[in-house]
């Protein structure tokens, strides 16, 4: 006997649509996927593509600010430096004080990059398709202003 496709009812999401943590969430998966596609081949998170952003654009950073910068705690961020470290991304060197260990990108590390930014520069003209540079402007400010309320 030949099975009938289901016909489903439509799904009643209640108040999620209307709540910011729901639609940001969705969005986030939206563009994560994305980026998976889009740079998905070089073995690389959108999470540590933004350490080897701030790595590279202040040579020498120490752990902690880096771990400040990006919202985690040292104890999160290690493992993270480490797995770069073994690939040959980034460098740790003695800090001023030898407490603190300064963090700089390889050569691999700065060619890596390079070639993530191409990519995600498509990744972000396809996720911001659909909206004007001024409403690109307005969402981005938007979700700063979610970062820190008044």
């Amino acid at each position: 006997m030949a099975q009938r496709p289901r016909t489903e009812t439509k799904l009643d999401h209640g108040i999620l649509p209307d709540l910011i943590g729901y639609q940001l969430r969705l969005a986030q998966l939206a563009v994560f996927r994305d980026f998976e596609r889009t740079v998905g081949d070089l073995g690389i998170s959108p999470g540590r593509v933004g350490v080897l952003v701030l790595v590279n654009s202040n040579p020498g950073i120490t752990q902690s600010r880096l771990a400040e910068a990006v919202g985690l705690d040292r104890s999160t961020l290690v493992p993270v430096l480490d797995g770069l470290e073994r690939r040959g991304l980034v460098e740790r060197r003695r800090g001023k004080d030898r407490r603190t260990n300064g963090l700089s990108l390889t050569s691999s590390g700065k060619l890596l990059l390079g070639r993530v930014r191409r990519r995600i520069v498509a990744h972000e003209r396809r996720m911001m398709s659909g909206m004007t540079d001024a409403e690109r402007e307005q969402l981005v400010a938007l979700l700063a202003r979610l970062r820190s309320p008044a």
